[in-house]
């Protein structure tokens, strides 16, 4: 854990944001720690044309306001404790300003919170006008990384959205290095500091207005989101291997435009292939899992339901284990994760436990390891639902499950997500993630996992696939293969009117 005894905040004068509040709130809950604040009064006046597209873009997409200043500092005084006249202080200092903090005697430390090495809410704001999501950083007084991240959002073309995803992983960020557990990317990407190719934020502003109406004409003329699966077959290496498309291509599993299916998991029982899938009917809004039984030739027929719950479900992830046939599925909507187990494969599932409560859990994914189960899954703190990939771990799986103690063990938008099961290589872990640095989906990363145990995981990048000639579409989302049958899945369109024939 960290020496601190007392955490003190240092804001801009202004009035505390929203996320302000979120990361006092947080490090209150931590017991050990007194929390106060302290207010800059020499922050740097907010870029006007930043404010205001974020004001269009707040009111246009129905978005909560960012900050509420006279409200805020009630709460942050209701949270405030005494500063300690002994002991430890750590100052986090969240201002725009230069860096350093107001002095005080005895043993302060003082952290910076940095956007692509620049300091203040305005720098991630430009990097996201930019077409980026930032590298964020925790840094001493020295300027020396105490812990760095990359969080993400699903709203990559939404300033206002997006800035309000990435600040929320900046307190999942900021509370991990606290406790002693700072999260690091591994692989650093580099720093990109393009400009805005020339446009102005009033040009931008103007743009988000526009986007608007485009995006209600595209609805109308068509079913978005639309995922579709793609599937071929093959005898020798997949493309975990090659960590290639493969030059052969992909068919495509077809729908009726009304459906589309994504997170394919396919399983090989008693001989016979069977491909599980989300089943999203846009006419309801909502997915069940459906199962289509796959022959020498390809599928034999559509995919037919056979589990239903009152919230969506998705991301099917099924196993054999001790003679029963499991699965997974995604629950995130009930705050589970559930544990069903088939009792007439494929078509009749039961639920057998529920292993974890109270969590928003996406794309959970269990493997074993080291002797043990784990499950690893992303979880949304306030922010993104794809940028922080926790781990749990337990001798069997119905559990019980005990959290990894450094969770969120990544906290990178370009390699958290799960993407598909987790295989073993040569005594290697390679574990398919969703690299959502374009927007969710937008490419599909390989990671190698090089540590993982009860204290520690770190995994590095080996290939990345993305759209184009080889997987036609904008997205990419999950990787999986069961016997000869490999899948894929990502982005298509279904128009709302089909010529016939």
């Amino acid at each position: 854990m960290s020496t601190a005894t007392y955490v003190e905040l240092r804001l801009p004068a202004v009035g505390p944001r929203g996320w302000h509040l979120d990361l006092a709130a947080a490090l209150c809950r931590m017991g050990h720690l007194g929390v106060g604040v302290a207010w800059c009064d020499h922050e740097p006046v907010p870029e006007r044309d930043l404010e205001r597209l974020l004001a269009i873009e707040r009111r246009l997409h129905r978005l909560p306001s960012a900050g509420a200043a006279r409200a805020g500092r009630e709460r942050l005084a209701h949270l405030s404790t005494g500063r300690p006249e002994s002991g430890r202080v750590l100052v986090l200092d969240l201002t725009a300003g230069p860096a350093g903090h107001a002095g005080h005697a005895g043993q302060d430390e003082g952290w910076s919170l940095t956007f692509d090495g620049r300091r203040g809410e305005g720098a991630a704001a430009a990097a996201l006008v930019a077409g980026r999501f930032p590298v964020v950083e925790v840094v001493d007084a020295s300027g020396t990384a105490v812990a760095s991240a990359r969080p993400g959002s699903e709203w990559p073309g939404v300033t206002a959205a997006a800035l309000d995803d990435v600040l929320a992983g900046c307190v999942s960020l900021l509370v991990a290095a606290v406790a002693g557990r700072p999260p690091r990317l591994l692989e650093e990407p580099a720093v990109d500091r393009r400009p805005t190719g020339g446009r102005s934020l009033t040009h931008q502003a103007a743009r988000a207005v526009a986007r608007v109406p485009l995006r209600r004409a595209a609805r109308i003329f068509y079913r978005t989101p639309h995922w579709r699966v793609g599937w071929r077959f093959v005898d020798g290496p997949g493309v975990v291997d090659t960590l290639q498309h493969p030059a052969s291509g992909w068919q495509d599993l077809p729908d009726d435009g009304h459906h589309f299916y994504a997170d394919p998991f396919p399983l090989k029982v008693a001989g016979r292939t069977y491909l599980f899938v989300e089943d999203y009917d846009h006419r309801v809004g909502k997915g069940v899992i459906s199962v289509v039984e796959f022959d020498d030739q390809g599928p034999m027929g559509t995919p037919v339901c056979v589990l239903e719950h009152e919230v969506h479900l998705s991301y099917p992830c099924v196993l054999e284990q001790d003679g029963e046939v499991w699965m997974i599925p995604e629950t995130s909507a009930a705050g589970t994760v559930e544990l069903y187990r088939a009792t007439d494969f494929p078509r009749s599932w039961v639920l057998d436990t529920v292993l974890l409560r109270d969590v928003d859990a996406n794309d959970v994914t269990p493997f074993r390891h080291g002797g043990r189960w784990w499950l690893s899954a992303t979880v949304r703190g306030g922010g993104s639902c794809s940028d922080a990939l926790h781990l749990w771990y337990a001798d069997d799986l119905r559990g019980p499950w005990t959290p990894h103690r450094a969770n969120p063990v990544v906290l990178d938008i370009a390699s958290a997500r799960p993407a598909g099961r987790v295989l073993e290589r040569d005594g290697r872990l390679v574990r398919p993630a969703q690299d959502g640095t374009g927007g969710y989906g937008s490419a599909l990363t390989l990671a190698e996992v090089v540590r993982l145990d009860a204290d520690a995981f770190e995994q590095r990048t080996i290939g990345r696939l993305t759209a184009g000639e080889d997987w036609r579409g904008s997205r990419l989302h999950t990787l999986n293969r069961a016997g000869r049958l490999e899948v894929i899945d990502g982005s298509s369109r279904s128009p709302r009117l089909r010529w016939p024939g």
